[in-house]
């Protein structure tokens, strides 16, 4: 048996953000700490314990589509759409070129239809069954972004959305490099897209404490910081184009960076907590670096879940003295959720690209609005302002409700 071992490269980017619409203008937010997080608008918080989000700006679905086929889509389904087809653009990739059964789609989203669900709902209950869409459930599920791209683009190979919660785009990613790496695939579409700052949503999250109450949004998403009390829901997408290195070189397009590695794990400890000792997070990275050939003292940087809870900042920073031992007092860390609030399901993906600008950059982006150090928490959490550095080897953890743990090992392109 032949065993195909191909390197897999990222060639195309795509973000729809609360700091930014294009990779350019999110990766500009990302180096200046700018603060996406503002007062609600999307619904009336009068009842709600919640009152910040970061929530998409600017964008306009009319830029993207013809008013019917947006109509015929949740918010979060345009969002991924909208990345994806920017991400091909951003690519240069010509379909045309490929055989389209060896191009796939692997968008994911930890909710999906959210607000359809919202407003059907509320139809079914006021008004009665028959005033239910039609299009209620091809819009409400989750794996209808991926179906959608693939429709408007003409990808025909693997076609699926995964569902993780808020490791969904980073198991997404992982398991588009290991399409490509073992020759089942050419070229995927992988990443994640979340819209899910609705009423309802909000409610059982906040009932579960698991959002932030402040309602100043410079004290709101505090990762690694002592005050820190619930995350900030976030919303957008993140699609990136990864393809083989034959397949890129060939067309001669630019590389981004490479893909080496990717872990996935499970807690099998608890719905919502992370497990304490962080030892199935440390084993994700750990099996990320394996596969990629990197010792804990090459690692230059982790893009950490972090997510201003409590209990998350806590076990992930144990869980990353496990991982990296005593390198993990040289590694450079931030979570930039202190900037784009938490996009659950597209979290991973944005986080990547992240990740991506920081080792082509080399800058490391800040987790903002830190003030207050715990004791407990004493690693590098590149506090407030972004800082110069060569980034080489980068890791970027997210970990999901359920116990759903995925690193993936980014590593500067070297051909």
């Amino acid at each position: 048996m032949v065993i195909i071992m191909n390197r897999v490269v990222v060639t195309g980017l795509g973000i729809i953000s609360p700091i930014g619409n294009t990779a350019d203008e999110f990766f500009d937010s990302i180096a200046s700490g700018r603060n996406g997080i503002s007062n609600i608008t999307l619904f009336d918080t009068a009842e709600s314990k919640a009152k910040l989000a970061a929530e998409v700006k600017g964008f306009n679905p009319d830029d993207y589509f013809e008013k019917k086929e947006a109509k015929r889509m949740d918010r979060y389904c345009q969002f991924a759409v909208a990345a994806a087809g920017d991400a091909i653009a951003d690519s240069g990739i010509n379909l045309e070129n490929f055989d389209p059964y060896r191009c796939g789609v692997i968008v994911g989203s930890g909710i999906g239809g959210m607000s359809t669900y919202e407003t059907e709902l509320t139809k079914f209950l006021e008004k009665g069954a028959n005033r239910v869409s039609p299009l209620f459930i091809p819009m409400m599920i989750s794996n209808m972004g991926s179906g959608m791209i693939s429709i408007k683009y003409g990808f025909k190979g693997v076609n699926y959305g995964l569902v993780t919660a808020c490791a969904t785009s980073a198991h997404a990613i992982g398991e588009a490099f290991r399409q490509i790496k073992h020759g089942y695939q050419d070229v995927v579409l992988a990443g994640g897209s979340e819209a899910s700052i609705t009423a309802f949503a909000t409610a059982g999250f906040a009932n579960m404490t698991a959002l932030s109450t402040s309602e100043d949004p410079n004290a709101a998403s505090l990762p690694f910081d002592k005050r820190r009390d619930g995350f900030i829901m976030g919303e957008g997408a993140g699609v990136l184009v990864l393809e083989s290195e034959q397949s890129a070189k060939a067309r001669g397009a630019k590389i981004y960076a490479e893909i080496v590695g990717y872990g996935a794990t499970g807690d099998a400890y608890h719905i919502t907590s992370p497990d304490p000792d962080g030892v199935s997070a440390a084993q994700a990275m750990k099996n990320a670096m394996a596969e990629g050939g990197i010792s804990p003292d090459e690692v230059d940087y982790i893009n950490a879940h972090g997510t201003g809870t409590p209990l998350n900042d806590k076990y992930e920073t144990i869980a990353i003295k496990s991982a990296l031992g005593d390198a993990a007092y040289k590694t450079s860390i931030s979570s930039t959720k202190s900037m784009t609030g938490h996009l659950l399901g597209a979290a991973g993906a944005v986080e990547a690209i992240a990740v991506i600008f920081a080792i082509t950059k080399g800058i490391v982006p800040p987790t903002i609005n830190y003030v207050e150090p715990d004791e407990e928490l004493d690693l590098d959490y590149t506090v407030n302002t972004a800082k110069q550095k060569d980034v080489r080897v980068a890791l970027s953890n997210s970990l999901g409700f359920g116990g759903h743990n995925a690193t993936l090992a980014i590593r500067r392109y070297e051909g």
